[in-house]
């Protein structure tokens, strides 16, 4: 009924662990990094204290060139996670690509299949402080997700969405 689990290891790494990492990449005290050998960063990326990059034995990460990271950040790519140019990401914010499918009722949820499902941020977006994305999610250029908003769906370019779950505040532009 349950799974048999194993350690991903101690999150500890180097630079010659990931599968690509790009210039004046700046991780801070406590950052811990989960199967770099999955995970592809680019040039001026700021990762912050404490921020857990969980990459995963299957699918890939991306975080593009200028982006930032805030401090105690969680971000699991099972599902596979793109972070498009100069994105960033508030201190706190939780970046979720699979969830569990209750299919029998009778059964505990951690005994249930987990769904992976790919999370899109696109250029130039901000996600506030403490927000949450979930998984099979794209945000689209430029919007900014308001700070402790639940994201459960789709947000269209130029958007500025707040609340959980995140609605549509106005447009940008």
């Amino acid at each position: 009924m349950f799974r048999k689990y194993k350690s991903h290891g101690s999150g500890k790494f180097q630079h010659k662990d990931f599968k690509k990492i790009g210039k004046n990449v700046v991780f801070e005290k406590g950052v811990l990094v989960f199967h770099p050998e999955n995970i592809t960063i680019g040039d001026n990326v700021y990762i912050g204290h404490n921020a857990i990059i969980k990459g995963y034995y299957k699918n890939e990460m991306i975080i593009g060139n200028n982006c930032w990271i805030g401090q105690n950040a969680f971000l699991h790519s099972g599902g596979g996670l793109v972070l498009a140019e100069a994105v960033g990401i508030g201190p706190g914010v939780i970046i979720l690509t699979h969830y569990h499918k209750v299919e029998n009722l009778n059964k505990p949820i951690i005994a249930t299949s987990q769904i992976y499902k790919k999370v899109i941020i696109e250029t130039g977006c901000d996600i506030g402080v403490g927000s949450i994305i979930l998984s099979g999610v794209t945000i689209g250029k430029y919007s900014l997700v308001g700070a402790g908003s639940v994201v459960t769906k789709d947000v269209k370019p130029y958007s500025i969405v707040v609340g959980n779950p995140a609605r549509l505040l106005r447009k940008r532009i």
